[in-house]
């Protein structure tokens, strides 16, 4: 716009004033086409302006159209991807229905552990079941069996052993015609025989046929008659005709045992010693124990479960329990004062009025098994046996 201002004055001073109105012409339309041009112009800067806006709309759009369908992507993406996982749970969901199939067994076992003992036991103890099959540590074994003794203690006080005599001598040829016969028995026999023959000399002199006689009513009465008279020389040329107070002694003698040896040292001499009968390992085993079937291993098993000074009265206990309670065949599980700490219960009669009258002995009104039995069982209402031939 100066440029053009510039010029009109120029030529209004050349040629006058008609070139000063033409200017002026010139100069409107001048002005005119400056102003369409300005407006021109104008539209140019608004689209420069516009563009900028469309290029940022485009941007976005395109920004848009690269989201959109990125997201449109992504759920397919992630289809296969939930699908996968449904997959793979529908495969643990065939194994789940199989596992039970496999694991059927485990429920079994949680039924029948209970009867194995009476107080359950804590998943802990469950390293030691290998050692002790009914899932009890060695503590609590050790515990429970103590506490038996300790019952049946106070249950016989006066429990003794039910073989008469009155030395070493007569103890341990008595211990050795009880075998396979019962101790009642045995001391309805013996006072004809130690009278006839009261030391181990007039023993080992006697004629076998006349000791036949007299043994016969205990069974084996010939085997019997063979290991009385062969102990009772043993006696006369080893020892001098005394019984010996060593377990490696007497187990030398013939017809004696580790079993004959323990009840002629824990009742002639006062030492201690596991009796291991057929009650004791029936009991035992009963009362888990030990699951052991031999003899010495049973009395080693047991031994390791109470003090040496306990193991005489110990055997007395179980096996007063196992004749007048705890029976072979039908054991009076509903009059045992031991229930609630034995594993067995329920193998016999649980009723209290029926296993009353499967109680033996003393307990049901009857005579013991000895003919001189201590004056403390007769003090605690016990009643002597009678004599043999007196019905």
């Amino acid at each position: 716009m100066s440029a053009e201002r510039d010029s009109a004055v120029g030529e209004q001073g050349s040629d006058g004033g008609r070139k000063t109105a033409g200017a002026a012409r010139t100069a409107a339309a001048g002005t005119g086409a400056s102003a369409s041009a300005a407006k021109k112009a104008a539209p140019s800067k608004k689209a420069a302006a516009r563009k900028p806006a469309a290029a940022k709309k485009a941007a976005a759009e395109k920004t848009l159209g690269a989201t959109k369908p990125a997201a449109k992507k992504a759920p397919a993406k992630k289809a296969p991807a939930k699908k996968a996982p449904s997959a793979k749970k529908a495969a643990p969901a065939k194994k789940a229905s199989s596992a039970p199939l496999r694991k059927a067994p485990a429920p079994r076992k949680q039924v029948v552990a209970p009867k194995k003992a009476t107080a359950s036991v804590p998943a802990a103890p469950a390293k030691t079941v290998a050692a002790h099959p009914q899932g009890e540590s060695r503590t609590a074994l050790v515990r429970r069996a103590r506490r038996i003794n300790r019952e049946l203690a106070e249950v016989y006080p006066y429990a003794h052993p039910e073989l008469d005599f009155e030395n070493p001598f007569q103890l341990v040829v008595a211990t050795v015609l009880s075998a396979q016969t019962t101790d009642l028995r045995v001391n309805q026999t013996t006072p004809a025989l130690f009278a006839k023959y009261p030391t181990p000399e007039d023993l080992a002199a006697a004629n076998p046929e006349e000791v036949e006689e007299i043994l016969r009513p205990t069974g084996f009465f010939r085997a019997k008659t063979k290991s009385v008279i062969g102990l009772s020389k043993a006696l006369v040329e080893q020892f001098g005709g005394e019984v010996p107070g060593r377990l490696e002694d007497l187990v030398k003698l013939p017809g004696v045992g580790r079993k004959t040896a323990f009840v002629v040292l824990g009742n002639a001499f006062g030492r201690p010693g596991i009796t291991v009968d057929t009650h004791f390992q029936r009991l035992v085993r009963r009362w888990k124990w030990t699951d052991e079937t031999d003899p010495d291993k049973i009395e080693a098993a047991v031994g390791a479960l109470f003090p040496k000074s306990d193991w005489t009265d110990l055997s007395h206990h179980v096996i007063w329990h196992g004749r007048r309670i705890c029976h072979a065949r039908k054991p009076a599980c509903g009059a045992c004062p031991i229930a609630p700490l034995c594993p067995a219960y329920g193998e016999g009669e649980t009723d209290p009025e029926k296993a009353k009258k499967l109680l033996k002995y003393e307990k049901a009104g009857q005579p013991g098994q000895r003919l001189r039995p201590p004056q403390a069982y007769l003090d605690a209402g016990g009643r002597a046996a009678p004599p043999l031939g007196a019905g």
